[in-house]
């Protein structure tokens, strides 16, 4: 990226520029002492002098880092060593300040928006906001620093898996305390202190680092990742509202890797896959005991799941078998209208237009809640003292099909058929010219993904209590396309955050519902712009799609072979 800034003035003006940086970066730590709005209704309370608030304390983190990173350089090269070439101190600096900007203009904007005006922000706001421009501005004439090689530096095993369990514990706080917003104002700050931290830690190397340490310590990574995910509901205190949310993430989470594999690993757009979760959900509603089923046949769940998945399984390849021999647009086209017949399909199931097995639109209501040996999930338990309601209960649950899936996703996606699959998305052509049973393949894509959709939807209909058609609309499938997409395509964890990011959302900014689809588009223009490869990029699609530059595409390349050799270079020269 070109600076608006000429590398002369930035030579000139360098020193007085990281002075005026840590000045304005004091600023911003001194206001969280200060006010910031006249009345005690904004945030979570930041109307008193002197008693900064937890939201204020977590903005003072980032001030705190831009202080950091622009005062430590001062020591010099010779007393830093090789950390003034490994850590990009310059460039994490400008993001930092920026994002500390960014962070004091959310928190104004959401005190202006809660009490009826800016004139309500009291002087710690506009303090704040005036050190983030000075410090924002002054560290625009830093030179750049090199590329952070921090995750090249050898470092000991035990400190990879102290990060990572630390990593972990961070995670689950931030996931208890940001669902513990009712204010959308709170939930957008704290949201974006959490991208600003991030943002500047990926900038500083610190990401890279914990990077090679998962890959080093995957075993640890997934142990303390469940581990977590576990613990999650004891930290609740028993409020069904966020475990409801919670619960409604897992199941839009396993959709969405199951559809990974059709767009993510193949590469085939499909626009109609919410109609695999209706089949696997209709199926499972038929097989209940509800008193609207029409089948007197329930058999035991973990059957039912098994018949929900084959069912969605045949519906991909009824799908397939015909239109896998077109592609791109036409692809999509086709599965689009798949979607919307198996909707009107439903629909018509209630014994006057076809035989009764939906009741229409009406659909199927009153599906019991599953019991597994005694285990009632209808039913409040209470574990070490702390009450577990219904939606906790299914959240175990989908936390199992969860580690089920991924490990499908992950041993399918490094097998002979994940490679296969990858070729064609690759080219298709030049896949089928070397051997590949390209139409085989897509085939087995189709009905694996939607087997594992079924899946998801067995347990989405008990969870639910009903089932009717207008549930598996288009858009349905459309933001389940938009999770793979920003998330990552190809990747679990960028799956899994691209949906958290999606269902999350709407939850949260419910004064914003009416405009939701503008903020997803808006969302998505952005990341196609900035990150057309998502949050967390595919290896082979971040080579990909930096192929344009042949220069850049043969950095990135060295760069992951010297990852993974774990070699120790000399340091290269830095500019203070």
């Amino acid at each position: 990226m070109t600076s608006i800034i000429s590398d002369d003035l930035k030579a000139r003006f360098r020193v007085p520029a990281r002075f005026a940086g840590i000045i304005g970066s004091v600023v911003m730590i001194s206001s969280i002492f200060l006010s910031w709005s006249y009345g005690h209704g904004a945030l979570d309370d930041v109307g008193y002098y002197g008693a900064p608030s937890p939201l204020q304390l977590f903005f003072a983190v980032l001030p705190l880092l831009s202080l950091t990173l622009l005062a430590v350089p001062l020591l010099g090269k010779q007393r830093l060593g090789r950390w003034a070439s490994v850590l990009a101190w310059n460039t994490t600096a400008k993001t930092a300040t920026t994002w500390s900007l960014v962070a004091a203009g959310v928190m104004v904007a959401s005190i202006g928006f809660n009490l009826g005006g800016l004139v309500n922000v009291d002087p710690g706001g506009w303090l704040a906001i005036a050190g983030g421009v000075i410090a924002t501005t002054a560290a625009l004439f830093l030179p750049e620093s090199p590329e952070p090689s921090l995750y090249l530096v050898k470092s000991p095993q035990w400190l990879q898996i102290l990060a990572i369990v630390v990593l972990m514990a961070l995670f689950m706080f931030g996931a208890a305390y940001i669902l513990g917003f009712d204010d959308a104002g709170g939930f957008m700050t704290f949201a974006t202190f959490v991208v600003g931290l991030a943002l500047t830690l990926r900038k500083f190397g610190v990401l890279g680092w914990l990077g090679m340490a998962a890959a080093a310590n995957n075993r640890v990574l997934v142990l303390s990742a469940f581990v977590v995910a576990f613990a999650f509901p004891f930290t609740q205190n028993g409020s069904d509202a966020n475990m409801s949310i919670a619960s409604q993430v897992l199941i839009f989470s396993a959709t969405a890797l199951g559809l990974n594999i059709v767009v993510g690993l193949v590469g085939l757009l499909d626009l109609g896959y919410i109609a695999f979760l209706g089949a696997g959900a209709f199926t499972a509603a038929i097989l209940s005991d509800s008193a609207f089923s029409t089948v007197d046949w329930s058999p035991p769940f973990w059957l039912t799941v098994l018949i929900a998945g084959t069912v969605s399984s045949l519906l991909g390849l009824l799908i397939g078998a015909p239109t896998l021999r077109v592609s791109g647009d036409y692809l999509a086209i086709v599965t689009l209208a798949f979607g919307e017949i198996f909707r009107i399909t439903m629909n018509n199931l209630d014994g006057n237009d076809g035989p009764n097995l939906t009741n229409g639109s009406n659909g199927i209501s009153d599906i019991p809640n599953l019991n597994f040996f005694g285990f009632d999930f209808g039913k409040a338990h209470v574990m070490f003292g702390i009450d577990i309601g219904r939606f906790a209960n299914y959240y175990w649950l989908m936390l199992v099909v969860i580690a089920v899936i991924i490990a499908v996703f992950m041993n399918l996606n490094y097998s002979r058929i994940g490679r296969g699959w990858v070729a064609i998305r690759e080219d298709e052509l030049a896949a089928e010219a070397m051997g590949v049973n390209t139409f085989g393949l897509k085939l087995l894509a189709f009905a694996g993904g939607a087997f594992l959709a079924g899946v998801a939807g067995a347990v989405k209909a008990h969870y639910d209590v009903s089932v009717t058609p207008d549930q598996y609309v288009f858009l349905e499938s459309a933001f389940l396309l938009a999770a793979v997409v920003l998330g990552g395509m190809g990747t679990v964890m960028g799956v899994l955050i691209g949906a958290t990011i999606l269902k999350l959302l709407p939850e949260k900014l419910r004064f914003f519902s009416e405009y939701r689809l503008l903020l997803f588009g808006l969302l998505m223009v952005v990341m196609m712009r900035f990150r057309p490869e998502g949050i967390v990029a595919d290896e082979r699609r971040q080579l990909e799609f930096h192929d344009s530059d042949s220069d850049l595409a043969d950095e990135v390349e060295q760069d992951l072979t010297t990852h993974r050799a774990h070699l120790n270079p000399e340091p290269k020269g830095w500019a203070l």
